[in-house]
């Protein structure tokens, strides 16, 4: 394991996690970390949070402190593309005309938000929110603002929306879906979201598409939609989805679809070539075995210890339990599994007092749990769907149940 060398291409959270993991597992051969950005390996799950109120400084963010990979001999290079992609000569092609042989290579390379291809996109004050550097002109541009549209109810957008209430701003959400978070989330749990949000001073328009951002002096000043409304807004921030990064795998004749495919074991459509994080679909057994996109702190790291495992000698199919998390003011979400195709639910905790979860089922299978408020449960129903489980909607509903005491009763651990 001493005299290989693995490039990874992408140095976020699913890059650095191969690397740290790599060492981890006793890999002493030479890792080569590359990045577009100019930053070390950070945190991006703060980014829309925390960072945005002050509440997390600017040190935390950083996955491991620059004197770490010196440490563990990782070379970084920052502020540096990967342009090009030889697969029968096994090197990877630099902006700077550098070329890098691998024995392995690991395409890390993440998504990218989705553009709005609006009249009015490109106006000063409209922003997205991904990067670190992106994260900093939202958080003093927020600073400023006095009202803002957020386009887009998914877990960044509600994010930052609910972070502008709290700061006292004046807030409207504009999704075009019936609900809000409709591709993770069931229509029980978005239900009591909207109207938890509003509760608390957010505005909601669901159903609603944005038409134009109209500027002044070439600053945004407001949002249309296609109802005919004018919201005003002194800032827009865009959070409708996301786009994997997959050219440089297209480049290389990879196989690609919704993603850079891999199989359970992380490998490419090329020898020696694996990838990892937002950028993969892959076979997923809590999918029924089909091929998925995840975009998770979870799915990133579980992915990146799995393949440095794999790289090290111990292959196994990767297997990990989904999970998520978004806390959106003093609303902690957390979803285990993949809740996405359910056709039955049953509600523990109380509703009303923003205590309780929601268990998803199909066909009498349990597909996945979410919770609102209730971190206890969301631990147990992770152990729960880790293992063999029998669960029934009516074994929900009974008056004794207790998740904690189904997660440990008879349960046969899968694979980490």
């Amino acid at each position: 394991m001493g005299s290989s060398t693995v490039i990874v291409v992408g140095a976020g959270q699913a890059g650095c996690q191969v690397a740290s993991s790599l060492r981890e597992e006793g890999f002493t051969g030479r890792i080569v970390l590359v990045g577009a950005e100019a930053h070390l390996p950070y945190q991006r799950p703060p980014l829309s949070k925390g960072h945005l109120t002050g509440k997390a400084s600017r040190d935390a963010l950083w996955l491991r402190p620059e004197s770490w990979f010196g440490e563990q001999g990782i070379e970084v290079r920052t502020s540096t593309r990967a342009k090009h992609l030889d697969t029968d000569g096994r090197r990877v092609l630099l902006q700077d005309g550098e070329a890098l042989e691998y024995d392995d290579l690991v395409l890390a390379t993440g998504a990218r938000n989705r553009l709005l291809r609006l009249e009015g996109a490109d106006l000063e004050g409209v922003l997205s929110l991904r990067t670190l550097d992106e994260a900093d002109e939202v958080r003093v541009r927020l600073e400023q603002a006095a009202r803002v549209v957020v386009v887009g109810g998914g877990f960044i957008g509600m994010e930052v929306a609910a972070t502008a209430v709290q700061l006292g701003k004046n807030a409207t959400v504009v999704e075009v879906a019936d609900q809000l978070m409709g591709r993770v989330l069931s229509s029980h749990t978005a239900a009591f979201l909207l109207q938890a949000h509003r509760a608390r001073g957010l505005k909601v328009e669901l159903t609603t598409t944005v038409s134009q951002i109209v500027g002044v002096a070439g600053r945004v000043a407001a949002v249309d939609t296609t109802d005919g409304r004018r919201l005003p807004a002194d800032l827009v921030l865009v959070g409708v989805g996301a786009s994997p990064n997959v050219e440089l795998a297209e480049q290389a004749g990879l196989e690609v679809d919704n993603g850079i495919v891999v199989d359970e074991l992380l490998r490419t459509s090329a020898p020696h070539v694996y990838a990892v994080g937002d950028c993969v679909c892959a076979p997923n057994p809590f999918a029924g075995g089909t091929r998925v996109r995840l975009e998770s702190v979870q799915n990133a790291t579980a992915q990146g210890r799995r393949l440095a495992a794999t790289l090290t000698g111990c292959p196994e199919p990767f297997s990990s339990v989904p999970w998520f998390w978004s806390d959106q003011a003093d609303l902690k979400l957390q979803i285990a599994g993949l809740t996405t195709g359910h056709t039955e639910v049953a509600v523990r905790g109380d509703v009303s007092s923003e205590r309780f979860s929601v268990y998803c089922f199909s066909q009498g299978r349990l597909l996945g749990v979410e919770s609102v408020n209730c971190p206890a449960d969301h631990m147990a129903a992770r152990r729960l769907l880790s293992g063999s489980t029998s669960l029934s909607p009516q074994d929900v509903r009974r008056d004794d149940f207790d998740i904690k005491r189904a997660s440990t009763a008879g349960s046969t651990p899968a694979a980490p």
